[in-house]
């Protein structure tokens, strides 16, 4: 008997089914960002993970309906920042439209066009190393070129729909 109100279970899982099941592993928030033509554009990610240690890889997963994914594969570096529990309040303002995301938030841009968050937990500068079809996503391997931790600060959890930190 299916005890699952979200699943038929004659059909494959749901759209909806899939994103509540999900919901119950943890992720962290990770923000992508670069220069494109003289603006930040970027988005909140909560697809970001470790791929290879050597030759070091990470990969994001980009939905095909995100209006900022193609402006953002324009760059040739973008700039990678988990955020740590203490940046709670630029979950909001960066889930706003994409021509106002970076407005008032602290950034610093490399020469290379990548952009950071100020005080990030962890930043990674990377490059597209390949793409792959992955259904209503597009799976994007990127090189690590650069990176740096602050040990001293403790992540911001995603779970349940709802942002969290960790109890210690």
């Amino acid at each position: 008997m299916n005890t699952n109100p979200l699943r038929d279970a004659t059909a494959s899982p749901t759209p909806d089914a899939m994103r509540h099941a999900l919901s119950a592993f943890p992720t962290g928030i990770a923000v992508v960002a670069a220069q494109v033509q003289g603006r930040t554009v970027g988005l909140l990610a909560s697809s970001f993970s470790s791929v290879s240690l050597d030759p070091p890889l990470v990969s994001l997963a980009f939905a095909r309906t995100s209006t900022t994914w193609p402006v953002l594969r324009q760059a040739d570096r973008w700039g990678i920042s988990v955020l740590g529990d203490g940046d709670e309040s630029l979950v909001r303002p960066l889930s706003r439209p994409a021509d106002s995301r970076f407005d008032g938030i602290a950034t610093h841009t490399g020469a290379d066009g990548s952009v950071l968050m100020a005080g990030a937990m962890a930043t990674f500068t990377v490059a597209r190393h390949a793409e792959i079809d992955a259904g209503d996503h597009v799976v994007t391997l990127l090189r690590v070129l650069d990176l740096h931790r602050d040990a001293h600060q403790s992540p911001l959890v995603f779970h349940g729909s709802t942002l969290r930190r960790l109890a210690a």
